[in-house]
């Protein structure tokens, strides 16, 4: 008898588990089909789908589910990011084959704190609303490790290519083996080497990194010469049905790989504006392209020491990655970095603003041509920080001239495009994937509205995204450290409570409370333009952060020791010992 009312019980509460639904109701629907909003809508959520669509007013919600109050929000796609690498932390010796750091920071330290940071770098996608990855150029290893995080609720779906195949490769990662981004190829023969060498990986795609520079003649010569190898990759990819993505940032490259039949182009075309005969190639090919506009600015905003991070990167970003793109205000090779220096501070003024201007207008002319465009932040790269960047791109991309509609689309029904799973994801729709984000404001609006993001759905699971990443005492440290080297008022106080106590040590009180403060630290991050904090050494302990830090105040240079004491998530007391 007891067998029979357990079983009973069971099956009972069997159905009611799977009849246990998310209501979102009086939402608006941002839908980036027919570029309309759609108010007054209850959408339904059953396991990892999106089950049902309706006027608020025409379903009844079952006492059992779950209910979230949509009155006032927007409900969007969730946003593909279609260009990143994960083998790339966006900090400042990530790319040794760009500025080589090496006897500063070891590579390997590089490989190190990917594999052990992963599942926090996309905690943060998540956390800013991106549900899908496309990692456009990674490493075998990545590729092996890409099943790890496979349907995990608090991680976007990750599509992947392998190492980025080309015929060059920069020496400083020749000797990696599975870490290895790049292989080389020389001949048509290892173009289908290289292709059927990954298969056994089952990467999503093929990435080919089409990059020329004149070998004794012009570029459009070197091109041709290598475009066997090219066209061959594309063929052999294609042959195992996998679409190909080709990194081409010059107009004779770019043609070219378009001719041959690339899927995906993942920069803009930056040396010529677009003719109407290769626009119109786009559009017959049906090639997408990815625009990247933001790259080459982290660049050379890092080399030239002029990095404005705004106040969205400086909380919602990797805060040490972060750090390290200002320590060439004191890493000892002096004369190198005052090289990099003024080739990014002449750039700034000459080349840059050239191939910003014909990114923009190129971008301008195949979007309103009707060409797909898909965003993609290449984060990862020097200054182009994973997840917190990709509002800056999609800044760009309205700065170019395109519509909140088509920029939104383009972060989403695109992204979906390019690996053919436009009926998966991409729009908020019946039967698709639950992966969406639920908005305080109206994108439509403002494209910086997408920021602004109550929740996010991903496979059916509903996160606030404050409670997704948790920073922990040196994290926030290590944040009011970054403020402070930019002398970002509002950025550092975050860091503090309201009621901040400020010592010299043992027990000299030197103020309290955030009013205070802000008034004593503005007139020195107004004052001090040199201003710089170099972190020694750091230790800690429960709540406790001690810093050794050099600092650097006009012509002086003192050492400093501050103890921080944190409650509640905030640096409460602070000891200065000089």
């Amino acid at each position: 008898m007891t067998n029979k009312y357990l079983l009973l019980f069971l099956i009972l509460f069997s159905s009611f588990s799977n009849f246990a639904q998310t209501y979102i109701t009086n939402v608006t629907i941002v839908d980036v089909e027919k570029h309309k909003l759609v108010p007054n809508q209850t959408i339904v959520i059953h396991k990892d789908l999106i089950s049902n669509i309706k006027n608020s007013k025409q379903l009844k919600i079952p006492t059992n589910a779950t209910i979230i109050d949509g009155t006032g929000k927007y409900v969007s796609p969730g946003l593909t990011d279609a260009h990143l690498h994960f083998f790339q932390n966006g900090g400042l010796y990530t790319r040794p084959d760009v500025v080589d750091f090496r006897k500063d920071v070891p590579y390997q330290n590089e490989i190190d704190y990917t594999n052990q940071q992963m599942k926090k770098v996309l905690q943060r996608y998540i956390q800013n609303g991106i549900t899908n990855v496309i990692d456009l150029g990674a490493t075998n290893n990545l590729l092996k490790k890409r099943s790890l995080f496979k349907d995990q609720n608090d991680a976007p779906s990750i599509y992947m290519t392998g190492p980025l195949l080309g015929t060059y490769e920069p020496p400083v990662y020749s000797d990696l083996n599975n870490d290895d981004p790049f292989i080389l190829g020389k001949t048509a023969e290892d173009g289908v080497k290289m292709v059927q060498e990954l298969l056994p990986l089952h990467p999503d795609l093929i990435k080919i990194y089409y990059v020329v520079e004149r070998e004794g003649s012009d570029i459009e010569t070197t091109a041709y010469k290598y475009l066997p190898i090219v066209k061959t990759m594309i063929d052999e990819a294609h042959k195992n049905n996998l679409k190909v993505a080709v990194h081409a940032s010059q107009r004779i490259t770019a043609q070219l790989a378009v001719e041959s039949g690339a899927d995906f182009l993942v920069h803009s075309v930056e040396d010529e504006v677009l003719k109407d005969d290769f626009i119109a190639l786009m559009k017959k090919n049906k090639t997408i392209l990815s625009p990247t506009l933001i790259v080459n600015r982290g660049y050379v905003n890092t080399f030239g020491q002029t990095l404005e991070l705004t106040d969205h990167e400086l909380t919602k970003s990797d805060p040490y990655q972060l750090g390290t793109l200002l320590d060439l205000k004191h890493l000892s090779d002096t004369l190198l970095i005052n090289g990099y220096k003024r080739w990014a501070n002449s750039a700034k003024e000459t080349s840059l603003i050239t191939m910003d201007s014909i990114s923009m207008v190129n971008l301008k002319k195949l979007s309103d041509a009707g060409v797909l465009i898909a965003t993609g932040s290449d984060a990862g790269n020097i200054g182009t920080l994973h997840a917190s960047s990709y509002l800056a791109e999609l800044q760009a991309m309205h700065k170019s001239g395109m519509s909140n509609w088509q920029i939104l689309t383009a972060s989403t029904l695109n992204g979906a495009k390019i690996l053919g799973k436009e009926n998966e994801f991409g729009t908020v729709s019946i039967g698709k994937k639950a992966n969406i984000i639920l908005l305080d404001a109206n994108p439509i609006d403002n494209i910086n509205n997408l920021s602004k993001i109550n929740r996010v759905i991903n496979n059916g699971f509903v996160f606030n995204p404050d409670d997704l990443i948790k920073d922990g005492p040196t994290d926030l440290v290590q944040r009011q450290l970054n403020a402070y080297n930019l002398r970002n008022i509002d950025a550092f106080l975050k860091s503090y409570a309201d009621d901040v106590e400020v010592y010299n040590y043992p027990n000299k009180l030197l103020f309290k409370g955030k009013e205070k403060m802000q008034k004593s630290y503005s007139h020195l991050f107004k004052d001090t333009p040199n201003l710089h904090s170099e972190l020694v050494e750091r230790i800690f302990k429960g709540n406790i952060v001690i810093d050794k830090v050099q600092v650097q105040i006009k012509d002086k240079l003192s050492e400093v020791v501050a103890i921080y004491h944190l409650e509640n998530n905030k640096i409460k007391k602070v000891y200065f010992i000089q």
